[in-house]
């Protein structure tokens, strides 16, 4: 019998404890999403900030080298993005799953013993496996005055690196800004030239990809109401909600 979920790829964390892909079995072919594959990306890892001469190492990043990984940033309250990302990819998870995707998780666990992955573990996963898309989902910390709203970053076409997976990235961008806006989310108002989406090439997530990719920054954890909003199981189920609802228009 097929166990409900199989760990797999290889060890990627450090001297306290590592990190594993998890993926899934087939789903039931009578699904919406059956046969798709989809690559969630939780930001950061919340033991990040205990383990600095891990993270800031230079890893590569499409033609250059970054830091492996960053802290994130936090609510004024403290509540961590690392967490929040972590509690929203796992309810687009269940709901993917449901539909009769596959899901592969690139940050299986949230724990403060554990680090990473690095960005170019981040970038690459999936590509082994013929995913069709992947999401990084994160959040922003702007101090702005007034500062709200999420924005959708799509990879820059460079040739070699993301010149092919562009134009689909850019498709899928769309989508789920659209997708967002459906479950009631604001486009951010501070970043992106107000509209929502965010063209960059210095993101190793985004440059070592070979499937269509997006990072979502689904709001600013500086912002009074979007920190309750994130720090609620409902708002965190809007987010999941609005996340999925582009998944599925992008597949479609």
């Amino acid at each position: 019998m097929i166990a409900a979920l199989a760990l797999a790829l290889s060890l990627i964390g450090g001297a306290a404890g590592f990190e594993t892909v998890a993926r899934q079995p087939p789903q039931p072919a009578d699904r919406p999403l059956a046969g798709r594959v989809v690559v969630l990306d939780a930001g950061h890892q919340l033991g990040n900030h205990n383990y600095p001469q891990q993270i800031n190492r230079p890893v590569p990043a499409g033609g250059f080298s970054k830091p492996c990984n960053t802290t994130g940033t936090s609510t004024n309250g403290g509540y961590p993005e690392a967490t929040f990302t972590w509690q929203v990819t796992r309810l687009v998870r269940a709901r993917l799953l449901h539909l009769g995707a596959r899901v592969v998780m690139v940050r299986t666990t949230n724990r403060q013993d554990r680090w990473g992955p690095c960005v170019d573990v981040r970038g690459r996963a999936g590509n082994d496996i013929d995913a069709d898309l992947k999401i990084s989902i994160h959040a922003d910390g702007s101090y702005a005055a007034g500062a709200r709203g999420f924005h959708v970053i799509t990879p820059a076409s460079r040739p070699g690196w993301t010149a092919d997976i562009a134009p689909p990235s850019a498709s899928l961008a769309r989508d789920m800004k659209r997708g967002l806006k459906r479950a009631g989310l604001p486009v951010a108002n501070y970043i992106a030239g107000g509209d929502g989406i965010d063209v960059r090439g210095d993101l190793g997530t985004l440059n070592l990809s070979e499937m269509p990719v997006v990072m979502v920054e689904l709001g600013n954890m500086r912002s009074a109401a979007e920190a309750r909003r994130m720090t609620s199981k409902r708002g965190r189920a809007t987010y999941a909600k609005g996340l999925v609802r582009g998944v599925r228009s992008y597949l479609s």
